[in-house]
């Protein structure tokens, strides 16, 4: 049961309420009554008669539909509008085609649809074939090719990796789908054309949920028209006419065929007999309009149409990189797709004969007074905040529950609610905790864990005394965001998907052969004596050994892909030859530069680990409250990273952790609680940050989110008047300040700390080198959690050999979309046209211009172009206040864009800037244009930024390389693609300085990384006092070559990509536990596990054996299995001579030939031993001449380490240790 349904029963009894209940029938009425009272009087208009209920914007129809979730459940949507406008070449979100259309579906049953203006407005087809959801229903048959053409005919795109809504993958007996209507993917697994199971899972890592089961599983489309034959027809008959119109042409032609295109929704006039409607139309019988403010609605729809037409005009001679108009033709009308105003939806209404009301707030006369229903209610304190008035709200609460009244508290957070009811019963005053469903008590208050805004005081006809409704916001002022009912999953470490994608022509780094180019990767059949065996490899080209000869090959088996990297370093490396000298020549110098990086860094590891840092106590109760209070979702990457921090700062040595996470994944969040943990211990906090701005914008969010727990936080910058900076540097001596945030200010001589024990750096790429060696200084004692969105490598700098501790945030906040990139040509019209539709939704946008010096001149033609915006100018030399408070205004919403220099660049967020549009982005390079395209996008609107550039500008290669990768890679979390784009094209020369840079380019990135990591933990050893070991210096190459059909079939796995994924996991696993994870991870993914597979994992397993025994080659020949290198002493060849008859040795090679068994009892004509079988004899034979623990190749009796009892040995005698 909804958790208010109680209240709102209460509710429905209000006098003033039950007035407007006995009009409803009547054709218009115009009711007055305060904001507050709206989600309650359309609760209890909605028990008599289906509402169609219309806001002036989307953030307030999402907002009403939370709160009426609240109190009638799943009884109310929200019916969304699609972002895009309709003559634009650009198709809507999948997730909103995909709500509008489970509206739709359930109109008949619903009581509330909320919608905004523009949804009001926006035609829709009247009858769509495939607008019905496909049902799957666990149990029940469904033929699975069936489903799987259901998908496709709905639009969906299918993948080998699900990853966004309207994607689905098929492997085997499974499904993997993201419904458009969902939050997270789903795979059906299917016995026959039985449903078996249905589960949720991860995209990060594609396993499921282990609470994630479902009974059944609703998928509408992706698109507003999926393609029939008939549209498909009439495409093909219009692309012949119009094939003159480029624009035209290519919708058409790719719809002709079947394919969803780009923008087709603007030609659905044209290709659909079925007439276009509004929400009106599909009303059922009886049903109300209600418009929340008409006026608003009515100037909102105006605007729509106007802007819709705006850009008909303005030609749009450039949308994204590459000519495309909007979709317009004087001989086809499309007029049916464009908004309809207010008056024909008016005129629709009295057509239907439904009731048209409006409602305002009181005061504003919207008809004359005789159709006017003016409802008033009782008088609320509302403190927000003030503490005066606070005591005030307790007093009339006291003496209303005395007087036997009943009042009700509502906030969405735990910890909030027990808060509340401590300080009620500081005062006395009787309260309960309510349950779903629950009416309120009389004489006592009643606590809801529940999203609602603000309160009203109810007055019922059956009671004497009236009902109380107060709100968190009503008492703290805070905005509450809706989690009330949200569910918050437990972080575990997981693997992450990381595809090795390769395309012919890649260059791969060999460990032992160099640089190749990658070809194929491709099935051989392995003859041994009279056995095949099937294996895949990837293959390789190498410089030919011959001069002017073909290219050498290289076959690589799977089980080796651990020494495989994809080449990332310079422009075009040169191609290695096979075996040749000038491979381990570049390797051996790059080693000996590599030592003396390590030598430096595990010197300063070395005082690290010396240096006695403070252990900081366990979260204390606080913490749990601190916690419970963040308005979000944490998302579970951001759940791993606030663990680790946590785990970290417990240890008694100083933590050095970077935390790396895109644009706005939430890496503030994990700030405030590290901050807030080392308050709790007594310990001070410094917050570095690059520029003022972020010092404000951090400042303002610590002080919300620690409000009420008494932390004294101060802020120190640019803009701090000298006599504040005096007293906050004299309260750090004292220790009255807690946290202080502030740019390198507090890193200038003369600031003293009582008890430093966190130091924070955000956005870490802009610190200069000697800010660096300043926070440095104070790492060595200190605990130290440093914060960067793009990784461009030199802040990867020494993360990545495991000097300091790397965390990455991958998941985008749910509701997130990626922002919608352009890169062209400067056109006036196109930016004017870009403002106004930004202004549509009340949202703001950041102009960036580079040069202080025309500023002002192009903010006054942007005034010209866009009259109605209010427009403010802000850079970085105008004086501290005037900044302040230009930027502080922005924020307030006093503005609507800010023309400014690249000041936004980093960390300003304003989560209602939605729009940006950059000037010159051909002179930026790609991390800032990154970071620039991070400020907007941060809400649930679709964000757009322009990247332009001036109109006939010829660019040079690398800004046109900037500018397509950065038009490219906007998919959420592209900040790592991005970053690793940029080392490519700048070659790694400042990634670590120049001497290292011919280093890197020599040998590829990666292995350059593995290179260090070795150096340093042979250091670290040494400073750890274990002796060194020299002899893995190299991971060796181990060969196992035997009769052994392992494979991952095409059948299991059918993508190329997702085999050498797996192929990549199981060669670089080392323990048992490692194996474990990957056959979870495979059975999870992709269902049982196929005999190659098991036997593919018992190689894996003896190559682990093979490893810790120091044995490189294991190769059958003739009828004897090799195993080399192996030096006996004398009385491990006579063991071997007892155990294995026919066996010999060769010292001189250190080479051991054992003579395999038959299978059976031995005798002629048996066959020899194969697969499973002979993999576990030679794993036995390593165990008996290698003094290993013997282990079961199966894996079956493995525990932790799957060690095997004791085995008889096929050679005969009983293998007994010596």
């Amino acid at each position: 049961m909804p958790t208010l349904s109680g209240v709102l029963s209460v509710a429905r009894k209000d006098r003033a309420i039950a007035g407007a209940v006995k009009n409803l029938g009547e054709e218009t009425l115009h009711i007055t009554a305060p904001d507050e009272v709206r989600p309650w009087l359309v609760g209890a208009l909605s028990a008599h008669v289906p509402l169609l209920v219309v806001t002036a914007s989307g953030r307030e129809a999402e907002d009403l539909t939370a709160e009426l979730t609240a109190m009638m459940g799943d009884k109310v949507m929200y019916y969304p509008s699609w972002e895009t406008l309709p003559h634009e070449r650009l198709s809507p979100g999948v997730d909103i085609i995909g709500q509008q259309a489970k509206v739709l579906h359930h109109l008949d049953s619903l009581d509330v649809v909320v919608t905004a203006a523009r949804g009001l407005a926006q035609p829709l087809v009247n009858e769509v074939t495939g607008r019905d959801p496909v049902t799957v229903t666990v149990g029940e048959d469904y033929p699975f090719e069936e489903l799987i053409d259901s998908l496709v005919f709905r639009s969906y795109s299918r993948v080998d990796l699900v990853a966004a809504r309207g994607e689905f993958a098929v492997r085997g007996g499974i499904i993997d789908i993201f419904p458009t209507t969902a939050n997270n993917p789903v795979r059906v697994e299917f016995w026959g054309d039985e449903v078996t199971e249905i589960t949720t899972f991860a995209v990060a890592d594609q396993r499921t949920y282990s609470d994630g089961q479902l009974k059944k599983v609703e998928l509408y489309p992706a698109r507003a028209l999926p393609i029939t034959d008939e549209i498909k027809k009439r495409a093909e008959a219009l692309a012949r006419t119009y094939g003159g119109n480029q624009a035209l042409a290519q919708i058409l032609g790719k719809v002709a065929e079947g394919i969803s295109a780009d923008g087709m929704e603007t030609l659905i006039p044209v290709l659909t007999d079925s007439p276009l409607v509004t929400i009106v139309d599909k009303l059922p019988e009886g049903a109300h309009v209600l418009l929340v403010d008409p006026e608003r609605i009515r100037t909102r729809v105006g605007d729509l149409k106007a802007t819709d037409t705006e850009f008909l005009e303005a030609g749009w001679e450039l949308a994204a990189m590459g000519g495309d108009g909007p979709v317009d033709h004087k001989d086809l009308d499309l007029e049916p797709s464009s908004y309809r105003s207010l008056e024909s939806l008016e005129v629709t209404a009295r057509e239907h004969e439904i009731p048209l009301w409006t409602l305002t707030p009181p005061g504003m006369m919207a008809s004359d007074d005789a159709e006017t229903l003016p409802l008033s209610f009782g008088d609320l304190v509302r403190p927000r905040g003030d503490e005066k008035k606070i005591s005030q709200l307790m007093e009339q609460l006291l003496a209303h529950t005395l007087a036997g009244g009943a009042a009700v508290y509502i906030s969405p957070q735990k910890a909030n609610c027990a808060r509340f009811g401590d300080k009620l019963h500081e005062r006395g005053i009787a309260h309960v905790q309510g349950t779903e469903g629950m009416k309120p008590k009389a004489g006592a208050v009643t606590i809801y864990q529940a999203f609602s805004h603000n309160g009203v005081v109810f007055v019922p006809q059956d009671s004497e005394t009236p009902l109380v409704v107060v709100t968190e916001t009503d008492v703290t002022g805070n905005r509450v965001g809706d989690i009330a009912g949200a569910k918050r999953r437990k972080a575990k470490k997981r693997n992450r998907v990381d595809p090795l994608a390769l395309t012919a022509g890649d260059y791969v780094v060999h460990e032992t052969h160099g640089i190749g180019r990658f070809v194929k990767m491709t099935e051989r059949e392995v003859r041994t004596g009279d056995d095949t065996s099937r294996r895949e490899y990837i293959v390789l080209e190498y410089a030919p050994s011959r001069r002017g000869g073909p290219p050498d090959q290289l076959y690589v088996p799977m089980d080796s892909l651990d020494l495989l990297s994809k080449y990332v370093g310079g422009e075009k490396p040169t191609v290695s030859k096979m075996g040749g000298a000038d491979w381990k020549k570049t390797k051996k110098k790059a080693r000996s530069a590599v030592k003396e990086i390590a030598a430096e860094l595990v010197d300063l590891y070395a005082k690290r680990r010396a240096a006695p840092g403070h252990a900081f106590a366990p979260d204390s109760p606080w913490q749990a409250e601190m916690e419970d209070n963040f308005p979000y979702v944490e998302t579970e990457d951001q759940m791993l990273a606030i663990d680790a921090v946590k785990h970290d700062m417990e240890q008694p040595v100083p933590m050095d952790r970077v935390i790396i996470g895109d644009v706005g994944y939430g890496k503030t969040e994990v700030a405030v609680r590290a901050a807030f943990k080392a308050v709790q211990d007594g310990k001070q906090v410094a917050v570095l940050v690059p520029t003022t701005l972020l010092a404000q914008q951090h400042e303002a969010t610590f002080r919300e989110r620690m409000d009420g727990f008494g932390i004294t936080i101060r802020q120190l910058s640019r803009f701090t008047p000298d006599k504040q900076a005096r007293e906050i540097i004299k309260g750090l001596v004292d220790g009255s300040v807690d946290i202080v945030i502030g740019t390198h200010r507090l890193l200038q001589t003369g600031v003293q700390w009582k008890d430093l024990g966190l130091v924070i750096v955000d956005e870490e790429q802009r610190f200069g080198v000697e800010h660096k060696e300043h926070i440095k200084a104070l790492r060595a004692h200190v605990d130290v959690l440093t914060m960067s969105a793009t990784p461009i490598p030199r802040t990867l700098e020494m993360s990545m050999s495991g000097i300091r501790e790397m965390t990455t945030i991958l998941t985008p906040p749910q509701d997130r979309r990626p922002v919608l990139t352009y890169v062209g040509a400067q056109e006036d019209k196109q930016v004017a046209a870009a403002i106004r539709r930004e202004l549509l939704r009340d949202g703001q946008v950041f102009y960036v211009h580079n040069r202080v010096k025309s500023i002002e001149e192009r903010a006054r033609q942007l005034r010209e172009l866009v009259p109605e915006a209010r427009i403010v100018v802000a850079h970085g030399q105008m004086s501290e206040e005037q900044l302040e408070k230009t930027v502080q205004g922005f924020w307030d919403r006093e503005f609507d864009v800010l023309v400014c220099t690249t000041i936004v660049e980093t960390g300003l967020d304003i989560a209602n800037a939605n729009t940006l549009i950059v000037e010159n982005a051909h002179h930026m390079g790609l991390s800032q244009l990154h970071q620039l395209r991070g400020r907007v996008g941060r809400s649930r609107e679709r964000a757009y930024a322009y990247f332009l550039y001036p109109k006939g500008q010829v660019l040079t290669e690398t800004s046109y390389e900037r500018l397509t990768t950065i038009a490219q890679n906007n998919d959420m979390g592209a900040g790592m693609a991005v970053a690793m784009k940029d080392l490519e094209m700048r070659g790694a020369g400042n990634v670590l300085g120049a001497e290292q840079s011919g280093h890197i380019a020599g040998v590829g990135f990666d292995l350059y990384v593995r290179l260090v990591e070795e150096a340093v933990e042979a250091f670290r050893a040494l400073a750890d006092g274990k002796p060194l070991d020299a002899t893995d210096q190299q991971s060796a190459e181990i060969r196992v070559d035997l009769p052994v059909d392992s494979h991952i079939p095409d059948d299991y796995i059918a993508s190329e990509r997702l085999r050498l994924e797996i192929y990549r996991k199981l060669a670089a696993s080392r323990t048992e536990e490692d194996l474990r994870g990957v056959m979870e991870e495979m059975s999870d993914r992709y269902g049982p596990l196929p005999e190659p597979v098991l036997r593919l994992l018992s190689v894996t397993r003896l190559r682990h054996l093979a490893r810790r025994a120091g044995i490189v080659d294991i190769a059958l020949q003739g009828t004897r299995v090799k195993l080399h290198p192996l030096e006996l002493p004398d009385s491990k060849q006579v063991r071997l001579k007892r155990l294995y008859p026919g066996s010999s040795y060769r010292p001189a090679a250190k080479a051991v030939q054992v003579k395999v068994p038959k299978s059976g009892a031995g005798r002629v004509n048996d066959k020899e031993l194969r697969d499973t079988e002979l993999v576990q004899w030679v794993a036995d034979v390593i165990a008996a001449l290698c003094d290993e623990e013997e282990i079961d190749v199966t894996g079956a009796h493995s525990g932790k380490d799957n060690k095997k009892k004791k085995v008889i040995s096929v050679g005969g005698g009983r293998s007994s240790k010596k």
